[in-house]
């Protein structure tokens, strides 16, 4: 198809869907005030707070993901930043993908319509095995492959609270595989989010919508129960065609927190979601030359969990917290079917030692069963498998000189069943010379530890056929004896609010890596197979640790409020990363990985408030070339307009990647044909009763 013809074509589909939107909006726009003032419920309380936050008390908002425990965000001894629920709203993001953009330092690319590949300091790919994600302390990092769907991740966004990210090593706490960060996404509690809300969206790539209803149970617990639909476009391949990488989803949930006594509290929650999603794969085949087959995939996702935690209340200085939680998914593609169910419970006590020490300790159990159903191109042996991971954690602050001096030594302690057990400690010092001045600084090791697949599966990579005619295929083996990948890191982060209206935050970091993940072609192991026909040879490829690397640079952002009507977020990151395959490695792929991630990404964001109830909300990212994806550079413009006449009505119109038609992110990833990211302009209509 002309490429002017295809986006004269989008263009008239995005009028064509915008413009029902915005006529219908003001048809009812009458009914909703009426409803609105005659009901005149508040908003959010937490909305209402975080948008009359100054400066300095965002500096103060508590975080719980560093140390498990609350602490406040300028006094935190890690590389830590929070996006509040007001960035969410303002972003006019619809995913929590989206929304993790906003974080300096974050790696976050399209794959294509319905994949994400986001990354924290490096080693970006779809599933990208050094972050952990947790969403309410539950993770949904995916013992598979170590990492995370992002396709699956997802809550009505105005139901949560913060998400707080991590950049840098976590797993002193939470665990292996929080290598490189943690993202632990942390919903609103039911009495936050009272009344009922509506909203309904409409754009050029998106349809959506989502309604919540919270209550009250006697006068000792509340409760809300939610729904949210959407369905979104696909997006292009690089000649401007339809990719056919459409996907729709719809999920529900509950929540319901008791407040049991004065110091007692129980939360119960679940979600259980369900969707289709197309795709494009590029598989090995047998059937005849080239021996490679495209084919368009309809993939089935579906899922659900429940999930428990108590919390009792000691005194100001010890409580104790028990959570449990299953969590069971399917995935049906094209190329593998996973159902896995996880049982995890965790135990967490806080308790001080005199006026100067605090001690977190506590302990985990997790049991996670697979079932996988496999193909030609993939195949898992044996096709079902039992796991258990055992833990437990310490670490203990301790006030070296009071408002001053904080040291903070642990270590987590686990064992499981691929690489046996394995240590993780971490020393942090936190120094405030004086007000509106913190210097932290720390060294922290951490493991990455194999993943089902890479011990146990076969993927069929490439089909030839030599001068003879006999066929070879080369396969991906999984190996028993690959180990954990570690990393040693040092970072060193100084925060400062040189006056109400300005704060920075600088982060610098060396990380080491050792037994990094290769591929090596092993040919003196070459052997022949009669099933599937034809006959052929099968050369093996396996993976090992034969390779180490470094990782360097720093982030920094900074926050200004310019007026009181009009605040400005910027940040920056350098990334550098060298990789060095041993002598014996025949890998001729592993370092090109340096070229996955940018090694520059700036963005600015604005927010501003203006007469009339209006908002004018604008995003500027540039993310680096990425040299071994062969994606080139580029620059996305977002921009938001929202009009919100009383506190319970809204109307918002956002407009993205302004600047471009449309642009690739990342490159292929898995036999998953990439496609490119297309301008998009979205109306979205929120109401609170």
């Amino acid at each position: 198809m002309n490429e002017n013809k295809y986006y004269k074509r989008k263009l008239e589909k995005s009028i064509l869907l915008f413009c029902p939107t915005v006529i219908i909006s003001f048809l009812f726009f009458s009914v909703l005030m009426t409803v609105c003032r005659a009901q005149e419920p508040p908003m959010d309380d937490k909305i209402l707070y975080l948008k009359t936050l100054s400066l300095e008390e965002l500096l103060r908002v508590e975080v719980t993901s560093v140390s498990k425990k609350s602490e406040e965000l300028f006094d935190a001894p890690a590389a830590a930043y929070v996006i509040t629920s007001e960035d969410l709203r303002r972003s006019g993001a619809t995913s929590i993908p989206e929304a993790l953009r906003m974080v300096p330092g974050l790696q976050v690319a399209h794959i294509d319509a319905n994949k994400w590949a986001i990354s924290s300091r490096g080693f970006n790919g779809w599933f990208a095995n050094k972050l952990l994600v947790l969403i309410d302390g539950r993770s949904v990092y995916t013992p598979l492959y170590s990492g995370v769907y992002w396709d699956v991740q997802d809550t009505l966004l105005e139901d949560i609270d913060r998400i707080e990210v991590i950049r840098g090593p976590g797993a002193t706490l939470w665990g292996a595989n929080a290598v490189n960060g943690v993202i632990n996404i942390i919903t609103k509690q039911a009495k936050e989010t009272q009344g009922t809300l509506a909203s309904a969206g409409l754009g050029s790539e998106e349809k959506g919508f989502g309604s919540r209803y919270g209550g009250k149970i006697g006068d000792d617990a509340c409760f809300r129960i939610y729904a949210k639909y959407f369905n979104r476009d696909e997006f292009v391949d690089a000649s401007g065609n339809d990719a056919d990488d459409e996907w729709d989803m719809i999920r529900g949930g509950f929540r319901v927190d008791w407040t049991l006594s004065e110091n007692d509290s129980l939360t119960f929650q679940g979600d259980i979601y369900n969707g289709d999603e197309n795709q494009t794969l590029t598989l090995s085949s047998f059937l005849s030359e080239p021996f490679v087959r495209t084919t368009k995939d309809d993939m089935q996702v579906a899922g659900g969990n429940v999930l428990t935690r108590w919390n009792r209340i000691f005194s100001d200085t010890s409580d104790i917290s028990f959570q449990f939680y299953y969590d069971r998914s399917r995935r049906n593609e094209g190329v593998i079917d996973l159902t896995y169910d996880i049982f995890d419970f965790d135990c967490r006590h806080r308790f001080a030692i005199g006026k100067r020490q605090e001690v977190v300790w506590g302990i985990g159990y997790r049991y996670v069963r697979d079932e996988v159903d496999g193909t030609f191109s993939a195949s898992i042996t044996p096709d079902s498998r039992e796991d258990n991971l055992f833990s437990a954690f310490i670490q203990e602050e301790i006030s070296l000189f009071p408002d001053r001096l904080n040291l903070t030594i642990g270590s987590k302690f686990e064992h499981n069943g691929y690489t046996g057990f394995e240590i993780q400690p971490n020393i942090r010092l936190l120094w405030t010379p004086k007000d509106r001045h913190s210097i932290w600084a720390a060294v922290s090791r951490a493991v990455r530890t194999p993943s089902r697949a890479e011990h146990d599966m076969r993927t069929n990579l490439a089909t030839g056929k030599n001068g003879r005619g006999d066929i070879s295929l080369m396969a991906l083996l999984g190996n028993n004896d690959f180990d954990s990948e570690e990393l040693i890191a040092c970072e060193l982060g100084y925060r400062l609010q040189p006056s109400n209206r300005l704060s920075l935050d600088l982060t610098l970091f060396y990380n080491d890596y050792d037994d990094l993940r290769t591929v090596e072609v092993e040919l003196a192991d070459r052997f022949f197979e009669i099933t599937p026909f034809p006959p052929h040879l099968v050369i093996p490829m396996q993976i090992e640790n034969r390779m180490e690397g470094e990782t360097y640079g720093f982030e920094i952002g900074a926050n200004l409020k310019l007026t009181d009507a009009w605040r400005l977020f910027s940040g920056y990151s350098l990334l550098k990363l060298q990789l060095h395959k041993d002598s014996s490695s025949k890998d001729i792929t592993a370092e090109s990985a340096e070229g996955d991630g940018p090694e520059h990404s700036f963005q600015i964001r604005s927010y501003i408030d203006l007469p009339h109830a209006l908002e004018f909300d604008s995003a500027l990212y540039y993310v680096d070339n990425l040299t071994n994806q062969k994606i080139p550079s580029y620059t996305r413009l977002d921009v938001r307009l929202g009009w919100h006449p009383t506190d319970n009505f809204e109307i918002s119109l956002s407009l993205e990647n302004l600047l471009e038609n449309r642009h690739s992110e990342f490159g292929q990833a898995r036999g998953i044909s990439p496609t490119e990211v297309e301008r998009n302009v979205y109306g979205k209509i929120t109401c609170y009763f």
